[in-house]
């Protein structure tokens, strides 16, 4: 496997998930805040796939060709974070495929090493190169996907890496609890 198709393999693989992990629910449970902060698993969605077309577009001269008003400057805080009531978890998955679609073909109609601006970069680091931009988007996207991991698990239990494969120890629930409670009352022992 090449440099450029390897890259793409491991943003391919932190995508995937983060549509499964949206499956499943409903628009209510989608849509919970589940951290102080409003984490919820649509908006984190729909902030990976936003993030992506600044990357792979704006970055490229490549636009999207879709309005991302949330994105724009004088949009709100953390707009990109969450889902209006117009913008449904289909409607959110759909823009997360077209996002997707646009950045591949980005991806492939240019060599690694083609260069970019950043502009939201500090100046010294905003000209860049594909190789570079695609790495980013790898940790980021996988940066994201663990919050879904986290977020998903808090809303219905269900874990694990993808559909095919969950990584965690085949143990049934009382392992599960056994496990958790070991670990809290290994925590309660130390102060404050």
């Amino acid at each position: 496997m090449d440099e450029k198709a390897m890259l793409i393999y491991y943003l391919r693989r932190q995508r995937d998930p983060l549509l499964w992990k949206l499956s499943n629910l409903g628009e209510r449970q989608l849509r919970m805040p589940m951290t102080a902060t409003g984490t919820n698993l649509l908006g984190v969605a729909k902030h990976v796939a936003s993030v992506d077309v600044g990357y792979f577009g704006e970055v490229f001269g490549r636009p999207f060709g879709e309005p991302t008003p949330w994105m724009d400057e004088g949009a709100e805080p953390n707009a990109d974070m969450w889902a209006t009531r117009d913008e449904s978890a289909d409607w959110v998955r759909s823009f997360c495929r077209r996002a997707w679609e646009h950045s591949d073909a980005t991806i492939e109609a240019l060599d690694l090493d083609a260069p970019g601006v950043v502009a939201w970069w500090p100046p010294e680091r905003r000209n860049t190169d594909l190789r570079t931009v695609l790495v980013h988007m790898i940790a980021e996207t996988a940066r994201h996907v663990g919050q879904v991991d986290i977020v998903r698990e808090l809303i219905d239990g269900r874990a694990g890496a993808d559909q095919t494969w969950s990584n965690l120890p085949d143990q049934g629930d009382n392992d599960w609890k056994n496990y958790v409670q070991r670990l809290r009352k290994l925590a309660e022992s130390f102060p404050g």
